[in-house]
This record gives C-alpha cells, structure tokens and sequence, in this order.
C-alpha cells in the first residue's frame, strides 16, 4: 500500500524556516519532520511512499538524490574521484516524488497521483504533523467500515493551561497542563482511501481536499472518523517547532516510536 504525503505547501507561517526550504524539510533533532513522519509509516511495514511536491520541491528532491549518503560511511580518494560505501544506514524506503504543481491545492495534488496509486488502497497524510499513530489499528479500523474514506482525528490541546478549583470554586487545588480543548474532534491527517476517493476531487488543481471532498464523502456516509486519544502536534508555527524539537532533545518525542 502506498502512502501518499503532502508537501508542496508553502509554509507562510513558519517563513523563518521556509524561505530556503520547503515545510516538510524543518527540521526537529537534525532531520526534517518528513523524514519523522516516514519514520512512523516504516515502523509498521509501510515503506512504499509518493511525496507530492510544490514549492521548494527541488530541496526534497535533492535530500533523498544524496541520503543513501548521508546515512553512510564513507572513504573519499579525490584524486581518483572514487567514493568507498563503508557502512550504510539507510531505510528501505522506495521513494516516488511527484511534481504536483506550484500553486495546486491539496485535493489537485492528490489527484495528480491517480496514475502512480492505480486502483488500490492507499494511505494519505500532511508533511507537517507527527504523532504516535497506531498505523495497524488504523487500517483495521478502515477495513471494518469498508467505505472509501477514513480520517484519524483527535481532541487537540487547550491553548491555555487551566486551574483545578476546590468544591467551593475559589480556592485553587492545582494547575493543569493545557488540557484538552472544547471536547471536539479535528482533522490530524493520516487518512486511509480507496481508490473512488479520486472520483470526488471535481475541480482539478483547484480542488482543496477538506472542503467540496470531504464534506461530499460524509454526505454520501462514505467518511469515517478513527480516534486517536494518543500524542499528534503539527508543525504550524516557529513556536511549534521549538516545541517539537524540546520533546526531542529532552527524549520525550512521543511519536519516535521506532
């Protein structure tokens, strides 16, 4: 099975980082959050992947052009312009990356991939978020339901932290972390499709996969939700980058679960 990552964004909001790069390629503890989220996918076997590419896609294509390199050891005669693999790291990942468009919108460049997913079952996420996905779970869950579409969501984060008052309702018993939001679900990306999903996306390289798509396939009761009550954050901001690499510094990545 495929899976099929966004990252041809632009990435204004994290302008410090993406004027030289494109989003997926921020990076957290040294490698870009892309290569995290492969990561995650090749923990459970998956290692079959179409990066749908925009802006800044060259820098991508460039990283993964050299990374069986940069996981190696290596002995350089210069004189002869030879280069000796010493030892090897590498995944074994098997990399489509697809050119998709400067300015489509995120359902154009999922279309634009008919042609390498074919009539199969795929798996679909965006180049900026992580979490600690239990991929398998995720595509039994897709199984059970047997319609085209599932979406993982979760309950995000408060965006303050909150106080534990005592019965009375003004002494504070404790502080909370910032707890979980309003009690509703959002979108957090790592979707499982069948191949009709493509019938949906009308509009070409305008078509934006969370509007017309989606709110057409939970019309048609062909959306499913699957919850995930774990660890997910996306990289939108310079502050959430900072964040995300603390976690990794400090080892308390929740999504390195490989």
């Amino acid at each position: 099975m495929k899976t099929l990552i966004l990252a041809g964004g632009f990435g204004t909001r994290l302008s410090e980082e993406t004027a030289l790069k494109p989003k997926p390629m921020v990076p957290i503890g040294g490698k870009p959050i892309l290569w995290h989220i492969m990561k995650i996918y090749s923990h459970y076997g998956h290692n079959d992947f179409v990066v749908l590419l925009g802006y800044k896609g060259y820098v991508i294509k460039e990283y993964f052009i050299n990374y069986f390199y940069y996981q190696s050891d290596l002995k350089i005669d210069i004189a002869r312009n030879e280069v000796q693999i010493l030892n090897n790291h590498s995944e074994p990942w098997r990399i489509t990356l697809l050119d998709t468009g400067l300015h489509t919108m995120t359902g154009g460049r999922v279309l634009r991939a008919r042609q390498v997913v074919g009539d199969e079952r795929f798996m679909l996420t965006y180049g900026d978020g992580v979490g600690d996905i239990d991929i398998d779970a995720l595509v039994r869950f897709h199984e059970s339901h047997g319609k085209a579409l599932t979406m993982t969501t979760v309950q995000p984060e408060g965006r303050f932290g909150g106080v534990d008052l005592a019965e009375d309702g003004a002494r504070v018993d404790a502080f909370l972390e910032k707890p979980k939001g309003d009690g509703g679900w959002i979108n957090a990306g790592f979707f499982v499709a069948e191949p009709k999903v493509f019938d949906y996306i009308l509009e070409g390289d305008r078509t934006i996969f969370e509007r017309a798509p989606l709110e057409n396939l939970a019309r048609d009761g062909e959306l499913y939700a699957y919850k995930h009550h774990g660890f997910w954050k996306p990289m939108d901001t310079l502050r959430d980058n900072v964040r995300l690499n603390e976690m990794w510094e400090k080892n308390q990545a929740k999504w390195k679960i490989w």
